[in-house]
């Protein structure tokens, strides 16, 4: 086996901002569910309305979570996790 030598690796860089940030995804995902539900809402009622309505209250639920672990960060608590 050979042996590793740490001081020839190169540290990872940075992935850029707009790979990280998770808020454009939930907020089209929201969307989505939205137009869903209003298209459903025309054309039946079964399961998929409320199949389309528990993803956009998980939607809101996932910007609830980025909007705590965010405002954690800003305070400097030790256990919020840093983009």
């Amino acid at each position: 086996m050979a042996e590793s030598n740490n001081s020839s690796l190169r540290p990872t860089p940075e992935l850029p901002k707009r790979l990280t940030d998770l808020t454009p995804v939930v907020i089209v995902g929201t969307a989505i569910w939205t137009v869903a539900l209003v298209v459903l809402f025309a054309v039946s009622d079964g399961v998929w309305v409320w199949t389309s309505f528990a993803g956009i209250v998980l939607g809101f639920i996932g910007l609830g979570i980025i909007w705590w672990q965010r405002s954690a960060a800003r305070r400097g608590s030790k256990s919020a996790q840093r983009l």
